[in-house]
């Protein structure tokens, strides 16, 4: 009969092969240099986001017994992160300071091994990356709930970066406080989207409270945290940070509450095989102007997953259209449907073709 093996045993064993899995990334980091260094001598983008959805599917077919793909993503996404620092390291600007859940949502595309750019709002991330303060931003775009970010949208009208990828968070909100119970909160802060998407807990557990504009989530946890009559809708994240305990957990009134986050760049990525493009386009004041534009995509066969209005920034009363469709603008079906878009709209600007994580579209 054999002999069992002792817990020393299977601890050295574990770490022969932790050994061995840090000889391998130091290999695989090594390798992430020499692409850096091919990069660099043709003028390549370091972020290149078709790349990394080609890795990530793969992940997620290998998938098995004792780890998920979901999983070896998590733990990839970090891997990859690593060796594009060695290649090049980024810049990420996000809507700060730090536990917001654009703050999540950075870490969530890029992992933890870039530089983080806090700005106060939507338009410095913007302005980072078209004034070169940051190689790229992240930004909410919209979320299941409360719909679209009209900052967010307002923005692409007065900047040229464009979309280069996006991801998508699952949204828990909490309420935190240094109260000691509900009955003690007299104001909750909070921001318009997390104010929206907590609607009805609201109206049914605190109908009397006032509710303080305030935005984004971290800031809100910081005057939570200075109020002992005060509460804030916020993440886990910042419940830690700022010294909160909740009084309530998940507090959503929508479990799936996921909101949509775009990451802004000048490069565009090339087709990974399951792909998103975003433009925006302006009208003629006249009758059946968007049903022709409607038409361009029905008889080209091209699925919309967005379309909305907002006022024109640049004009008054007159507003621009923007527009999220499956599928790259190399493709032929996306660039005749566009082209006929062209011939309807006064204007149309293409803000990005990136690959898709639409979790309604796909399953990664």
């Amino acid at each position: 009969m054999a002999k069992e093996r002792s817990l020393d045993d299977v601890r050295r064993d574990i770490d022969q092969v932790d050994a061995e899995l840090i000889g391998l990334l130091e290999r695989r980091v090594t390798l992430a240099r020499e692409v850096g260094e091919i990069k660099g001598m043709d003028n390549r983008p370091f972020f290149t986001p078709e790349r990394e959805r080609q890795i990530y599917d793969r992940l997620e077919a290998r998938g098995g017994q004792h780890l998920t793909g979901q999983q070896l993503i998590a733990i990839f996404r970090e891997v990859i992160s690593a060796a594009r620092a060695a290649e090049k390291p980024l810049q990420v600007a996000f809507w700060g300071p730090e536990g917001t859940f654009s703050h999540q949502a950075a870490i969530a595309a890029f992992g933890r091994s870039v530089a983080q750019v806090p700005v106060f709002n939507i338009r410095e991330v913007f302005q980072a990356v078209e004034r070169e303060q940051a190689d790229y931003g992240v930004v909410p775009i919209e979320n299941s709930v409360a719909g679209v970010v009209p900052e967010t949208l307002d923005m692409f009208a007065q900047s040229a970066v464009k979309i280069v990828s996006e991801t998508f968070l699952d949204i828990h909100h909490h309420l935190g406080s240094t109260a000691g119970s509900l009955a003690e909160i007299e104001r909750v802060y909070a921001g318009p989207q997390p104010s929206a998407q907590c609607r009805d807990w609201l109206r049914d557990h605190l109908p009397q409270v006032e509710i303080v504009d305030t935005v984004p989530t971290a800031e809100a946890a910081k005057k939570a945290a200075a109020d002992p009559r005060g509460a804030a809708i916020v993440n886990a994240v910042s419940l830690e940070l700022y010294g909160l305990r909740a009084l309530a957990e998940h507090i959503q009134d929508h479990a799936n509450n996921r909101t949509r986050f775009v990451v802004l760049g000048f490069n565009e990525p090339a087709p990974s095989g399951n792909d998103k493009t975003s433009l925006m386009f302006k009208l003629k004041n006249r009758r059946g102007e968007l049903y022709r534009v409607l038409g361009c995509f029905v008889e080209n066969e091209v699925n919309l997953t967005m379309i909305e209005s907002r006022p024109d920034p640049r004009d008054t009363f007159q507003y621009v259209f923007y527009m999220d469709m499956d599928g790259h603008r190399t493709e032929q079906n996306v660039m005749r449907a566009i082209n006929d878009l062209r011939s309807v709209a006064i204007e149309t600007v293409i803000l990005g073709s990136y690959p898709s994580y639409d979790p309604g579209i796909q399953t990664i």
